[in-house]
Parts: C-alpha cells; structure tokens; sequence
C-alpha cells in the first residue's frame, strides 16, 4: 500500500526517476520544469531539504511499496497557520483517487504536524482534473489566481479551513 512519506535526502533518485518519466504527461496540463531542473536536480533537491529544514516548507512523497515516487505532495511558504498546497501524481495512477486521498491525508496531517489552519491552492481553468482533487478534498474556489503563478494560463484559487475536531483529528471543510 502507498505510504505518505516526508521527503528525505534518500528520496532524491526516485524523485528524478518520477519527475523524468512522467515530464511529457505533466506539461500538458502545467508549465514544464525546463532542462534546467533536471541538469541541476540535485542543487534543486538539496535546496529543496533546506528549506524544509528551516521550516518555510514540507516536502511529501507518496512511496508505492516498490519504492518508486507516485506522487508530490508539498506544503509550501508556511506562514501565520497557512500554506499553498502543491501536488502532482504519476500518470499511471492518475484517474484512481490517488491524488484525491493523499491531499486528503496532507490536510490531516498540515493541521497536526504543523499546525496550520487553511490551506490554499492555484490550478489552470483547463486542469479539470486538478480542479475536482481539490473539489473533492473540501476546497472551494475562492477568486481568481493571477496568470503569472501558473505558468501563464488563467485559473481559479481554491481554499481549505482546517478545523479542529474533538480529539485532535483535522478535517478539510469541516464546521
């Protein structure tokens, strides 16, 4: 079974392995990474564990049992109880509620690991698929993101209110 896992320096070849074979599959629906990330992967990675460390992010991947990358799951710019959520899936396993039930279990755990609050994310008017993940997840649109953070398309921001249950559990949507 898949396992959600808080990215490490040990991640870094199934990383590269993932977001190269799944490169052509990704740019149809959001702006390519350019030469550039791959030629500097592992600056870009090393980088990447910093940030992490100092608190401005959390890194997740979604780890099949073969130990090969499914997923990208990324709490970003945290700050005052709120982050941007980032997230892309292997196109194998698009379509199969992947997506969907990892960022169901990264709101869970943004709420109790990091203590955040609401978490807000930008996806293309043409990303559908995206679109109904965050749906589906207990986001709702909140206005429109400026074309600049998307690579250049248009598109909607959505929004998720962590709340607190009894118990310390964290529900999307919930109150």
């Amino acid at each position: 079974m898949p396992e959600l896992k808080r990215l490490h320096a040990g991640h870094a070849p199934a990383v590269l392995a993932f977001e190269l074979a799944n490169r052509a599959y990704f740019a149809a629906s959001v702006s390519d990474r350019g030469d550039d990330f791959f030629d500097q992967f592992a600056d870009r990675f090393n980088a990447l564990l910093a940030e992490q460390e100092a608190g401005i992010c959390a890194f997740h991947v979604l780890v099949a049992e073969d130990g090969s990358v499914l997923g990208r799951f990324n709490l970003v710019d945290i700050e005052d109880h709120t982050a941007e959520l980032g997230y892309r899936v292997a196109q194998h396993v698009a379509g199969h509620g992947v997506a969907t039930a990892t960022v169901r279990e990264l709101c869970r755990l943004a709420g109790a690991r990091h203590g955040l609050r609401t978490l807000r994310a930008a996806t293309t008017h043409q990303n559908v698929a995206s679109q109904h993940v965050l749906a589906k997840a207990g986001f709702v649109p909140v206005g429109p993101a400026d074309p600049a953070h998307l690579g250049g398309k248009p598109g909607t921001w959505y929004q998720c209110d962590l709340v607190l249950q009894p118990y310390g559990a964290i529900v999307p949507g919930a109150g």
